[in-house]
């Protein structure tokens, strides 16, 4: 069975900082749903796109070999490109920022072709109360890694969330690859 694949150390905690702090110069959008659906009981969070911020090409060349190194190793889905930038996702406890359960294929015209979605831990893991990444490969409810700069991948088309953030702030950073649609 499909399941998260996780790379406990693939950025260093001073990568992050770095990310965190690249980021934190650049405004932020209120995330939205389908369309302009601003359903807060959906999802709670900010984000910044990272193709808006100048000097995080090494990032995106980072997520890329592990996507491929992943993909080789553990899916081997048909991948073709990254159709869309990596977004990093602020969740914080004063919003009771969370993302509720959800699959990254829905509607819209590039989420139909993701085939894997990549998050990388930003924050460091006692920096905040609350926000696991949880992944229902199946019948089972696992809990993604919380440790800063591990990354999770898995299938798109798997259901997550975010669970409400409790206390502090959760930063990840959120990539898809993409191929052609499943059928």
């Amino acid at each position: 069975m499909l399941s998260i694949h996780a790379m406990p150390d693939a950025f260093t905690k001073s990568e992050c900082e770095l990310i965190i702090s690249m980021i934190s110069q650049s405004p932020t959008n209120e995330a939205l749903l389908v369309g302009s659906n601003k359903d807060h009981n959906l999802r709670k969070s900010e984000l910044v796109w990272t193709d808006d911020v100048v000097g995080m090409e090494w990032v995106m060349d980072r997520l890329i070999e592990l996507v491929r190194k992943s993909n080789r190793d553990h899916f081997e889905f048909d991948l073709r490109e990254f159709a869309e930038s990596p977004q990093v996702a602020i969740y914080k406890s004063s919003d009771s920022g969370h993302f509720v359960w959800h699959s990254d294929i829905g509607s819209g015209p590039a989420s139909g072709k993701r085939k894997l979605t990549l998050v990388l831990q930003l924050s460091g893991a006692d920096t905040y109360e609350g926000g696991d990444l949880e992944v229902m490969p199946g019948a089972q409810i696992l809990t993604a890694g919380r440790a800063q700069g591990c990354v999770s991948i898995f299938p798109s088309f798997t259901l997550h969330q975010v669970t409400p953030v409790k206390s502090g702030i959760r930063h990840s950073m959120t990539v898809w690859a993409h191929g052609p649609a499943f059928r």
